[in-house]
């Protein structure tokens, strides 16, 4: 099941029509489809397609098995006589053997962190290869993949002995709501906006977890079998992802996402929730997370001052995280003894309220599909992020769902999903505007995206400059009305 990624595909396409070798690499979270992505250009481009990947770590392997692993996959795929090898030397030099001048040639090595994981000279090995064997071959193209995104930023992106070499560097984000509907097939057009917007708010846009919704089924049913069922898939799902990114090293990194279960916070706040120093280690650790894609970092443009904001604030990007964190973990030991039992959705405690919340992180992982309905998706952008102001002794506090701003226009998103919308969201936000306090330095709009029952009410104020229906986001659409 491979949909949309016509962007990233016309990248690639791009770099195997160059007259010189590529030299790609590509990032993304567990389950995003990087491979997929790769094994799909390779296909649709028919051209001679190796993959080689580096095996899963644990104790017991050694550098040695992982030479062994990639000299039979090279036998397999190519031919070759099945040789040992000693060196990551002589299996570049053997892969360089396997690739012909006079055919377009995809080279992937999956998974290239847990491939180096065992000698510290592999990203130096590689790069000798690349300057004196792969780059000679000039319908190459060598792409480098990997889930732990901090090892190919350190040891590839960031490292000084790969200056200017990468051609191209992806980074595998979720797929838009558009493509996330086509899962539903014919389906789509006949299940309501409600239910799959219940399904998108645990699974967000992960190709892997899509693939797993069975489209017969009702939103209760499917979640109950993924979630909430012994042995269900994406009930050990966090422990498998975090386990191979992190190596089992990442115990202040889980308290960070348990932590950010609840909001956003700076450093700062962070430290002090967590009773660790505000130091390098703990900026280290979420720029790790980052990387991995379980969080994001805020910053954004302070409205009054016009300054870029000097404090970042890190929110749970993911929305199978986030779910996993505030209700898979807290229920696991009743899920695992096959005693989380419900009938309807509805019934489970906190329901609405914590759905809320997932479909704002699901509207903020797709900020792209309302700039066309705000009338933004022309507008030079400087910032487009949720909002927070502390109060202090010179103002009080703000929190606004998202702000979008331009050089002289400032958009206030409000972002709701509730069974019924009332006319009390026009009181809500219109505080928030008092309280965010532009004054006439700047206009400011005002918007609604919302999924549920909109009183007419709402409209009858015209106090929303744009009101948009979530429903039209899954059409790629984006329909808006004053």
């Amino acid at each position: 099941m491979f949909y949309g990624r016509e962007e990233l595909l016309e990248q690639l396409d791009a770099q195997l029509a160059s007259p010189i070798a590529s030299l790609v690499t590509c990032r993304g979270r567990r389950r995003i489809g990087k491979s997929t992505l790769i094994e799909e250009f390779a296909r649709r481009s028919k051209v001679r397609y190796i993959k080689i990947e580096g095996l899963s770590p644990r104790e017991a392997d050694a550098n040695q098995k992982q030479l062994d692993a990639f000299a039979r996959q090279l036998s397999e795929q190519t031919g070759m006589p099945l040789r040992p090898l000693s060196s990551w030397f002589d299996a570049f030099a053997r892969l360089d053997d396997a690739v012909a001048d006079n055919e377009r040639t995809v080279v992937f090595l999956d998974e290239v962190s847990w491939m180096g994981k065992y000698d510290p000279d592999y990203p130096g090995e590689l790069k000798y290869a690349w300057d004196n064997r792969f780059k000679k071959h000039r319908r190459l193209m060598l792409v480098v993949c990997g889930s732990v995104s901090t090892w190919i930023s350190k040891n590839i992106l960031r490292n000084k002995a790969f200056v200017g070499r990468p051609t191209l560097n992806l980074l595998i984000g979720e797929l838009p709501l558009r493509d996330c509907v086509r899962f539903w097939g014919k389906r789509s057009a006949r299940t309501a906006a409600s239910d799959i917007f219940d399904i998108l708010s645990v699974t967000g846009g992960v190709p892997k977890y899509l693939e797993l919704v069975n489209p017969r089924l009702s939103p209760a049913e499917n979640l109950k079998s993924l979630c909430f069922t012994p042995g269900g898939i994406l009930v050990d799902e966090f422990d498998d992802i975090f386990t191979d990114v992190f190596e089992g090293k990442g115990t202040v990194k889980r308290r960070i996402l348990e932590c950010l279960g609840n909001g956003a916070f700076s450093g700062k706040e962070l430290a002090e929730r967590l009773g660790v120093d505000n130091n390098g280690h703990l900026l280290d650790d979420l720029e790790e997370l980052e990387l991995a894609g379980f969080i994001a970092r805020d910053g954004g443009i302070n409205p009054q001052s016009g300054c870029r904001s000097r404090q970042f604030r890190y929110r749970i990007s993911d929305n199978y995280t986030r779910f996993f964190v505030k209700y898979i973990a807290p229920n696991r030991d009743l899920i695992e003894k096959g005693l989380f039992r419900f009938a309807d959705l509805e019934q489970l405690p906190g329901w609405q309220s914590i759905l809320g919340f997932q479909f704002e992180c699901l509207v903020l992982n797709n900020i792209a599909a309302l700039l066309r309905p705000l009338g933004l998706d022309r507008a030079a952008l400087i910032s487009a992020a949720p909002y927070r102001r502390a109060a202090h002794t010179r103002g009080e506090g703000c929190q606004i769902d998202l702000l979008i701003q331009t050089r002289r226009t400032a958009w206030v998103v409000e972002i709701k999903r509730r069974r019924e919308i009332g006319a009390e969201v026009v009181d809500e936000v219109a505080e928030k505007v008092r309280r965010l306090g532009i004054g006439r330095r700047m206009s400011v709009r005002t918007a609604l995206v919302y999924s549920g029952r909109l009183s007419p009410a709402v409209e009858a104020e015209g106090f929303f400059d744009v009101i948009v229906d979530a429903a039209s986001l899954l059409s790629g659409g984006g329909e808006s009305h004053p």
